[in-house]
């Protein structure tokens, strides 16, 4: 048998020299019995780490082979990624019925209750107002829509209760408390303390005639030291297209806010309007046929759905605790025959990425299920924190996926590649951040001002990122103002540097980084991967069968014996 000496050199075994064999019964034969027993169990104790580590190692198929044992594991997680994007699936299309309601919903109210509204956004607001009439006439518009909503709205709203448990709307102005302003003599005395006013119009006040309400002193706006008027109110609603999909339709409440913004006192008045829903338990609900009856059907699935992954996550724990184990027996074992600690690299070995990220899939899709279960229920509302439990979780199961055709030659090479290359990548792209960092903050504080796409910080980044895989260039440049010519000028300058630096050498050096660990990996498919010290000693089998070794980055071999169910507690399930 081979053994290893100083960093892993191989050497030929030492022959005893022939010597006279003691007499029975003498001191020295029963010395010479006793080192050979203790080598007898030193080689038994190698052979069977030897042979756990090889069963470890192995692929699913593999290990069939070696047991005749059908791999119910591998079954498991076959069975849990049909279960999972079954579940989502469902999930996904009662979703997009929870949004699509709620945005119909809101392009609804905007036509209600803001006047002359087009139909499409300005910007980040509504629509927009220029002179003191549109404003009153604005303000009182969408008054009256209220009042007049069950006569005017084709769904199936309601009025709802604001913060004070009242029914009705909420006007708020908020104005500076003091302010003389003479543009002519460019004098200005104002007060920045602001002053709120609120008042209450309930139905009843509403249903007066002649509308007195309008002439109160306090839609008297003094707009020289106006900032904003705020009218809220609340509605609710039910979702009747659900019983399509035979599930429990779902109960709104729409907190409805038009806001008049004249902050900049620019001559220009911005209306936006913002509408959050909140989903609330039906206090009444007696819907006849299957509906109730499928909703049970659905809760029974996704408990299902917990057991399987619950399931899942006590098996993959216990193998990375089982891998923990053997690693520490290779450890010890090689400390003890070699005088030395094992490369960082074998130590890694042991700890499969894969099963954390099953483990973390699971934990996600149980509690992604728990919660579309009591959404299920009409107990909770969270759609948002489930979608993204539920979603994550689902990616997770699929990229799980690779794992299994990495078993072969001619699949591996997405997952060597990246394995490889990830390191250098991720340095590179901690030095080429700075820079675009530079390039976004340049950006922002230079050309905000006069580009739609440089106004914040998140447009900037996105915008440059865009810039760099080659999407909105001649709308990038020709959207710059010419108000400053030394502006223009620098955008140019700012704009041709950022294109030529990222696409012309940051990213073809990125590239070539991958390309680099892709050629990397091609020539030790071709001509075999470095060995190390794990892979050095698995090769030294007592029975001299030969082992195929699979070029991975995760050392699978084909087992000398076949196991018995009695070594179950010392083998690993991979």
């Amino acid at each position: 048998m081979e053994s290893f000496e100083g960093g892993g050199v191989a050497r030929q075994p030492y022959r005893f020299p022939q010597a006279r064999i003691p007499e029975r019964g003498s001191g020295v034969f029963r010395l010479t019995a006793r080192n050979a027993m203790a080598h007898h169990d030193s080689e038994m104790k190698e052979e069977s780490l030897r042979e756990d580590l090889k069963f470890y190692f192995m692929s699913p198929c593999e290990k069939y082979q070696a047991r005749r044992q059908i791999p119910w594991k591998l079954g498991l997680q076959i069975l849990k990624i049909v279960m999972v994007t079954i579940q989502l699936v469902r999930f996904g299309l009662s979703n997009q019925l929870v949004v699509a309601f709620k945005e119909d919903n809101t392009v609804a109210f905007k036509h209600l209750f803001l006047k002359g509204y087009s139909g499409t956004d300005e910007d980040d607001y509504s629509c927009s107002v220029y002179t003191q009439e549109d404003v009153y006439e604005s303000i009182f518009f969408a008054i009256n829509q209220y009042y007049h909503l069950k006569d005017i709205a084709l769904g199936t709203l309601g009025y709802g209760e604001n913060e004070d448990n009242r029914i009705g709307l909420k006007v708020c102005k908020q104005c500076y408390k003091k302010e003389s302003m003479f543009p002519s003599n460019e004098t200005l005395n104002i007060d920045n303390d602001i002053e709120l006013d609120c008042v209450h119009l309930d139905l009843q006040a509403l249903s007066k005639d002649p509308p007195d309400w309008k002439n109160s002193s306090f839609f008297r706006l003094e707009f020289y030291r106006l900032l904003q008027v705020e009218i809220s109110f609340h509605l609710k609603g039910i979702d009747l297209q659900t019983i399509h999909s035979r599930e429990l339709p779902d109960c709104y409440v729409f907190q409805n806010t038009v806001i008049f913004d004249n902050k900049a006192h620019s001559g220009k008045i911005k209306i936006y309007f913002d509408s959050d829903a909140r989903i609330e338990e039906c206090k009444d609900l007696n819907i006849f046929g299957s509906t109730q009856k499928n909703a049970q059907y659905v809760l029974a699935f996704d408990a299902f759905v917990i057991v399987i992954c619950l399931a899942s996550l006590i098996l993959c724990t216990r193998s990375i605790f089982l891998a923990l184990r053997l690693r520490k027996r290779f450890l010890n074992f090689f400390l003890e025959k070699y005088k030395r600690r094992v490369c960082d690299a074998d130590r890694w070995e042991f700890i499969n990425g894969w099963y954390v990220l099953v483990i973390i899939s699971d934990l996600m899709t149980i509690v992604g299920s728990i919660l579309k279960m009591e959404i299920k229920a009409k107990n909770l509302a969270n759609y948002d924190l489930c979608s993204i439990l539920l979603g994550t979780s689902t990616l997770f199961v699929w990229v799980g996926v690779i794992r299994y055709l990495g078993y072969f030659q001619a699949y591996n090479v997405l997952i060597l590649t990246m394995q490889a290359s990830l390191p250098k990548v991720l340095r590179f792209c901690a030095c080429a951040g700075m820079i675009y960092l530079g390039y976004t903050f340049c950006g922002w504080i230079v050309l905000g001002p006069y580009h739609d796409k440089f106004e914040n910080l998140n447009t900037v980044a996105e915008c440059l990122f865009s810039l760099v895989n080659g999407d909105d260039m001649f709308a990038t440049f020709a959207q710059i103002q010419q108000k400053s010519i030394l502006v223009w000028l620098f955008s140019r300058l700012y704009l041709y540097s950022f294109i030529s630096l990222f696409i012309y050498m940051i990213l073809s050096l990125f590239i070539a980084l991958i390309t680099d660990s892709y050629d990397t990996i091609k020539k030790f498919q071709k001509n075999g991967f470095p060995e190390t010290d794990l892979q050095e000693f698995l090769k030294e089998c007592s029975s001299k069968e030969e082992y195929q070794k699979e070029s991975s980055a995760f050392l699978s071999c084909i087992c000398c014996r076949k196991r018995k169910r009695s070594d179950d507690h010392l083998i690993l399930i991979n």
